[in-house]
């Protein structure tokens, strides 16, 4: 698809990257003893949303890039389910910028999704 560092002129890679370092922030808050629960889950679901991002781009097809897109999708999904689990939980209040960045990623995760599946 792309260069092995032309995944970070994407915005796709560059929200995500912001929203994964948000949801760091949002968990340092969280019960200690969450640490190897939630805390870790929701920080792995944030940190592999940009990762696919940039492994699908860097693979040498659109098509797996598309397939790349599509697993960032699922871990957004997994980060803002487990955002509203930790707010029910009372470990920290919904954050409107968090969610936010979660819903421009998303945005910018389906028209990429777009794009390849147009141009395959």
């Amino acid at each position: 698809m792309s260069t092995a560092s032309g995944y970070r002129e994407l915005l796709a890679w560059q929200e995500a990257m912001k929203l994964a370092v948000m949801v760091y922030h949002v968990t340092w808050r969280f019960p200690r003893e969450e640490i190897y629960g939630l805390t870790a889950q929701i920080r792995k679901s944030a940190v592999s949303i940009p990762s696919n991002i940039a492994e699908g781009a860097a693979r040498n097809s659109t098509r797996e890039f598309y397939h790349f897109l599509g697993i960032s999708a699922g871990s957004l999904a997994e980060v803002e389910t487990q955002l509203e689990l930790a707010a029910r939980l009372e470990y920290a209040k919904l954050d409107l910028a968090t969610a936010q960045q979660a819903q421009k990623v998303g945005m910018l995760l389906a028209g990429l999704r777009r794009s390849c599946a147009s141009a395959s």
